[in-house]
């Protein structure tokens, strides 16, 4: 008969030290901390871009991507501080990644920080980078059934980005059905309807970063 082990520690324990002191650090500098999750193409670095326009350099952005520094590229030309994080292959970035991170990034006068995480809904849910909130953004070209399929981030999440919404007469999504959902796993939540393309929602969601980065709402 085989034998087993048995494995009680918990497995994100080592990822949690670090979140902590990044925590603190974030504390210490008086930086507001959004932790940015969707699927590859939801629009997360288009939404930061509008977000350059109006923060400039004084936007800090992690991007994480398996390779390529397309996302920061983009980043810094939109007027934002910006560095890339290529995770060689993993889905998600982790506490220890942002923390090196930090380490090349000059955070002086900075009071909004973006990790804008490896594409993907479900392997950075879990995991905790020292952030004061997770952000979930989700497409409708993606279908509107994401939130009661993957439901880690949507429960975790402290607002919903449901962007490209210019789409919506071309796609079968409904609005309704993911802040019901939505509702459902975190009465809490806050959501923003969004257009990068045509500018539609950017001034609530603009007002919302803003109230972070004051500090009166986490």
């Amino acid at each position: 008969m085989p034998d087993s082990i048995k494995i009680s520690s918990n497995i994100h324990a080592a990822n949690d030290i670090v979140a902590n002191q990044n925590r603190a650090l974030f504390a210490e500098r008086d930086i507001a901390v959004l932790n940015m999750i969707g699927s590859p193409g939801s629009g997360k670095t288009s939404i930061l871009e509008r977000m350059a326009a109006r923060w400039g350099a004084s936007l800090a952005v992690i991007t994480g991507d398996i390779q390529t520094t397309f996302d920061a590229d983009r980043l810094k030309r939109a007027g934002a501080t910006a560095i890339q994080i290529e995770t060689g292959g993993s889905c998600h970035l982790s506490a220890a990644m942002v923390q090196k991170a930090l380490s090349g990034m000059n955070l002086d006068n900075k009071k909004l920080l973006i990790i804008e995480n490896v594409g993907n809904l479900v392997c950075p849910a879990g995991f905790d980078l020292g952030e004061s909130q997770k952000i979930a953004v989700l497409s409708v070209a993606e279908g509107d059934e994401k939130p009661a399929k993957y439901p880690a981030l949507f429960t975790r999440a402290a607002a919903v980005l449901i962007n490209k919404v210019d789409l919506l007469p071309y796609v079968k999504f409904s609005i309704d059905r993911v802040r019901e959902d939505c509702f459902k796993l975190n009465s809490r939540v806050k959501i923003f309807p969004l257009s990068c393309t045509t500018g539609e929602g950017f001034k609530e969601w603009m007002e919302y970063c803003e109230m972070v980065e004051s500090k009166k709402v986490f």
